[in-house]
């Protein structure tokens, strides 16, 4: 369904988006796309929940919250190395060797976050 402009409809804009993504994007990075969504799923529903209960702990709901920003910056970060559209961008990086960083960079968060918690 075309508008009288001629521009098409966002149902169509929507579907193709859609119907390219599932075709188009190789397996790993729609399962890093799904950790991408629950992380900022997570990072929501703490806002969410301190606007409503409040920040007793704040130390609490500051790391919780830095942790969630953080370790998606860094999903994104690794989505990007992997991505084989970004080849030529990352050519002397591999993918093992991004999801090492991945890792190492996940556990000195974790450390921070823990050491911030007190």
């Amino acid at each position: 369904m075309v508008s009288s402009s001629g521009a098409p409809s966002m149902v169509e804009v929507i579907t193709r988006l859609v119907g390219e993504y599932t075709s188009k994007t190789p397996q790993k990075l729609k399962l890093i796309d799904a950790y991408l969504g629950y992380i900022m799923f997570t990072g929501i529903f703490q806002f969410i929940y301190c606007c409503l209960v409040g920040t007793f702990p704040f130390n609490s709901f500051l790391s919780g919250f830095i942790s969630t920003v953080a370790s998606f910056i860094l999903g994104v970060c690794l989505r990007i190395q992997t991505n084989p559209a970004n080849v030529a961008v990352f050519k002397d990086i591999s993918v093992e060797r991004a999801f090492a960083d991945f890792i190492f960079a996940h556990c000195v968060l974790h450390l921070v976050v823990l050491n911030f918690i007190g």
